[in-house]
């Protein structure tokens, strides 16, 4: 019996069993392969079309509540707190999923996570501005272990950064620009790790960059703690020698490092001490990044390379298989936050990505209003074909 377009079918299982409805498109998916829908657990825009082209559905990402302070202990403010965090939650949803918020105000006072955690955040950041007060960041890992959520820590010290964007060592030299130390990140995941251990807290190290800060999250992990770790595309790609050849295109933070670090980073991904890979999508103006090395914003745009880049640089060249890296693009973030994506399951939401692992594909349009990405004229392989989101259908 074949089904096509326009046919009234029934279904016949999971949580729709018994429904009637038309079918509106069919997937010719010879030598494609289907996933759930990638998640993202860094990005620093709203979503939009570009997400769809790298296969993006999920977005975990810091949602931020202006002018209301949590830390009140009135009554009105948590509750006007709460109502925007809803609000906020709401609007989001689709792409969102659960909402992350900032740990602290100005890095110096705890919010209220209870609630947060009430109105319905599900984890917690420093949102790109490293905490310093190690008590601080102490007494937010044990609420969050209490509560059961994740905190995720960008780990850059300002004490070991000259300039940052661009690694201290042979280039930066060569640029006679300061540069920012691979010290700057390991001092603040030894310091992490530690009280990971200590407190039994859920703890996600972003965009991880140095060899050094690897093997101190493999030593926290051998030790028990609920560390988990991150790496983006750029870091298990490029070294710091780009930043000769793309400039402010490769400036970004962290910064892009040596081919040791880079190694360190694969190796990292293959025996399970990083379990995500994630974009840090950090989208700027051309205008913006036109301006001088040290004038420029850090960042570079990220989703819509992400998957190729993966299948490019990790399964095609034998690092992982492609089972490794889909998981690390899907269920592993989703276990990060407690969510139910990231798994073809019955019963469960179809956002669902076709791409051909085998299509091969120039990086040369862009769906971003943002192009500012070293892999402009990259030849990759990985080309998402459609996407389904909440009954969405996207083909590209």
């Amino acid at each position: 019996m074949k089904i096509k377009v326009g046919d009234n079918v029934k279904v016949i299982t999971g949580s729709n069993k018994g429904k009637e409805g038309k079918v509106l498109k069919i997937f010719r998916s010879e030598n494609r392969v289907l996933i759930d829908g990638v998640n993202i657990v860094k990005k620093h825009v709203k979503p939009n079309r570009q997400n769809e082209t790298g296969g993006i559905l999920e977005i975990e990402a810091p949602i931020h509540i202006s002018n209301v302070k949590v830390l009140e202990k009135k009554k009105e403010a948590k509750k006007e707190a709460k109502k925007e965090v809803k609000e906020k939650i709401i609007t989001s949803a689709a792409f969102f999923g659960k909402g992350s918020f900032a740990l602290a105000f100005e890095g110096k006072e705890l919010t209220d996570m209870d609630a947060l955690y009430e109105a319905g955040v599900r984890g917690f950041t420093d949102d790109g501005i490293p905490l310093m007060d190690e008590k601080l960041v102490e007494e937010a890992m044990k609420k969050a272990k209490e509560l059961d959520v994740p905190i995720s820590l960008h780990e850059e010290d300002p004490a070991y950064i000259k300039q940052p964007g661009v690694n201290q060592g042979k280039v930066s030299e060569q640029l006679n620009y300061g540069g920012a130390s691979y010290m700057a990140e390991a001092v603040m995941v030894k310091r992490d790790c530690e009280l990971a251990v200590k407190t039994g807290a859920k703890v996600d190290i972003q965009h991880i960059s140095s060899g050094v800060a690897v093997d101190y999250v493999k030593e926290a992990k051998d030790r028990g703690a609920n560390v988990y770790a991150e790496a983006s595309p750029h870091h298990f790609t490029l070294t710091e020698e780009a930043v000769l050849k793309y400039g402010t295109l490769a400036r970004m933070n962290p910064p892009l490092r040596t081919e040791e670090d880079r190694q360190r980073i694969i190796k990292g991904l293959q025996e399970g001490t990083i379990e995500i890979i994630a974009t840090d999508h950090a989208p700027h103006s051309k205008e913006e990044k036109d301006k001088p090395l040290d004038q420029a914003p850090s960042g570079i745009t990220g989703i819509e390379t992400s998957l190729a880049l993966g299948v490019t640089e990790l399964v095609e060249k034998g690092y992982l298989s492609m089972m490794q890296l889909l998981e690390k693009m899907t269920i592993n973030p989703a276990k990060l936050y407690n969510m139910e994506q990231g798994r073809l399951q019955e019963g469960k939401l179809a956002d669902v990505v076709l791409f051909d692992p085998a299509e091969e594909w120039e990086v040369k349009e862009y769906k971003s209003k943002a192009t500012n990405s070293p892999f402009t004229g990259w030849k990759l392989k990985g080309k998402v074909k459609y996407t389904i989101c909440d009954g969405k259908i996207i083909e590209l």
